[in-house]
């Protein structure tokens, strides 16, 4: 047997929740191509969502893992699947024209007894594509086809103690991450070799636990191009006066921990200091309100009206659901902390709670990954919150 991240018994369980929630929902099958609902099910871990793959669940026996067949060796070395439920198709079907690989999964459905099933799809998946619908549609006229986006994804929201566990390792790694940044950032230092130093340290890891890739990739940007998200570095050196936000996360076994904390070089500006006070009172605020019971959108009243006092204004979401991923998002795309979203928190949810500002000259993000407790949150780690100024 492969050396399954949780024990048997743990995936039993993921499995009977998932069962339930496509039996209420009518669903008959389910095929799931999202790689971290894939490994989640079943531990299946691999770089191969780039080509076409997945999990097909029905409501009985053992799911069945399906991919190209060169990959399906990676599944009998990383899931607890029996040969049987391993399927590889041929080569030929990868990146041709003229053929898809859907047919082949449409051969297995068959196969399996299920072409007349009602089959549950991620829709709405950076990894199902609009070509796979429309190939599954015409070889399967006889199935039913509904958009099962999310089912898979919001059976994970409640985390099992290894998980939290391995989540937490992950948070130790992360704020080794920031105290790189911390002890080698000054002026003159090349983005991209501060970068590689970050690098390092998230592969390196933390507390005799080893770092797995990120889900996303360090954002660095300085100065104007911190006035945007989600911008990466380049060779550019660090200068004085300005500021540079690094948004980055830990990460093991697949589980994400983001983390992101603002660097400014020389004296700030007293708006970087105003803004620094608005978001540490704001996030006090919405940190008071995450516990059970309470919604993901009172979180968000809580942070947004404390930030409104000081003049500030976020018009994004502050915060989401983090936990097991792949690229290209750390997120687990189900709940988030915003106006209008009346998720029930209960204890065992992870969010990144988000409260980044973008000002007219640079950004500030001053960022907490949490757990919900019986009586609150906890922050997973203890980098200090606070605008880091250096030189």
């Amino acid at each position: 047997m492969p050396d399954l991240p949780f024990a048997r018994a743990e995936y039993d369980i993921r499995l009977a929740k998932t069962r339930s929630e496509m039996a209420r929902r009518g669903l008959e099958a389910l095929f799931v191509t999202d790689p971290s609902n894939m490994a989640w099910l079943t531990g299946y871990d691999g770089w191969s969502f780039y080509v076409h793959q997945g999990v097909l669940l029905t409501l009985e026996g053992e799911p069945i893992w399906w991919g190209r067949a060169m990959d399906a060796v990676g599944a009998g070395l990383t899931t607890y699947l029996a040969a049987d439920n391993i399927r590889g198709y041929d080569d030929t079907y990868v990146q041709n024209p003229d053929k898809h690989p859907m047919q082949d999964l449409a051969r297995l459905i068959r196969e399996e007894g299920a072409e007349g099933f009602r089959i549950g799809l991620e829709l709405d998946n950076y990894y199902f594509t609009a070509a796979a619908y429309l190939t599954l549609q015409q070889a399967l006229s006889g199935a039913t086809f509904q958009d099962a986006t999310g089912l898979v994804n919001w059976q994970r929201a409640v985390k099992s103690d290894t998980e939290i566990a391995y989540m937490r390792r992950a948070a130790a790694i992360v704020e080794h991450m920031h105290d790189v940044i911390r002890e080698r950032a000054e002026p003159g230092i090349r983005k991209n070799d501060l970068i590689a130093d970050i690098y390092h340290a998230s592969i390196s890891g933390a507390e005799g636990h080893w770092g797995d890739y990120p889900a996303i990739v360090p954002m660095a940007p300085s100065g104007m191009d911190a006035t945007a998200p989600h911008l990466t570095w380049d060779d550019r050196p660090l200068r004085t006066g300005e500021a540079t936000f690094f948004e980055i996360a830990g990460a093991h076994k697949r589980y994400q921990c983001p983390q992101s904390r603002t660097l400014f070089l020389g004296n700030p500006p007293q708006k970087y200091l105003d803004a620094e006070q608005a978001v540490l009172e704001a996030i006090c605020a919405g940190l008071e309100q995450a516990k059970p019971g309470n919604r993901c959108e009172d979180i968000a009243r809580a942070f947004n009206t404390t930030l409104n006092k000081y003049g500030f204004q976020k018009d994004s979401r502050c915060g989401y659901a983090i936990g097991l991923s792949y690229p290209p998002d750390w997120g687990e795309r189900t709940m988030s902390f915003r106006t209008g979203d009346k998720s029930v928190l209960e204890p065992g949810m992870s969010f990144h709670f988000m409260p980044a500002l973008w000002l007219d000259d640079g950004g500030l993000e001053i960022t907490e990954p949490i757990v919900i407790t019986q009586t609150g949150a906890t922050c997973l780690c203890s980098t200090p919150r606070a605008l880091v100024i250096k030189g």
